[in-house]
């Protein structure tokens, strides 16, 4: 029992759950850093910051906010996030990716996600606005869902002189004690944002 718990928290906690609502959340305000945050980012450091994106119930949820800088056009970052099929390698211990419907402003994906000998599913909507360059997503509730309660967030993507500036929101609240999941959520965010840059990085 006590190797079981330690999985589920290992995998709800390296996993960033992307998540999506019936209908797209409102929008967050831009996030506000310091001098010395600005000099991190410009350096290639990936940033935290404790603020859980609009959409949903703060209370007992876990998130946060991260940013990076990356070297690539909003274009090729944009397509990455978008090619929802090759989403595992982004998403630590997603094993596979199914988009079960999809439209211009509208994508249905069903998740996998590994650890051991256990795999659990969960389903997102996303809401891409490409004008925007901003992607909202929330757990399907209408869908089946494994561990997650409820989980939302966004993407968002703004120009910087030497590439552009990733913004990558996410709160969830599990079906663990927040104890379990505190501060591993954190280093899944953090992976999530660096694969991404990696992969756009290599594209561009």
């Amino acid at each position: 029992m006590k190797y079981c718990a330690l999985f589920l928290t290992l995998l709800i906690v390296a996993m960033p759950v992307p998540v999506i609502v019936a209908m797209p959340v409102p929008a967050a305000k831009a996030v506000q850093l310091s001098s010395d945050q600005e000099r991190r980012l410009e350096g290639g450091e990936v940033i935290v910051i404790d603020v859980l994106p609009p959409g949903g119930t703060t209370e007992a949820s876990q998130g946060g906010t991260v940013l990076s800088v990356m070297h690539a056009s909003a274009d090729t970052v944009w397509h990455v996030l978008v090619d929802y099929g090759r989403h595992a390698g982004l998403y630590p211990r997603v094993m596979r990716a199914q988009i079960l419907e999809a439209d211009a402003e509208h994508a249905l994906v069903h998740y996998v996600l590994g650890i051991g000998p256990f795999s659990f599913g969960f389903h997102v909507n996303n809401y891409p606005d490409e004008a925007r360059r901003r992607i909202v997503w929330r757990l399907a509730h209408e869908r089946p869902n494994d561990l997650f309660h409820d989980s939302w967030g966004y993407w968002q993507i703004d120009p910087r002189p030497h590439g552009v500036l990733v913004t990558y929101a996410m709160a969830a609240r599990t079906m663990l004690p927040a104890f379990l999941t505190r501060g591993a959520e954190r280093d899944g965010l953090v992976e999530t944002v660096k694969a991404v840059r990696e992969r756009a990085e290599q594209i561009q």
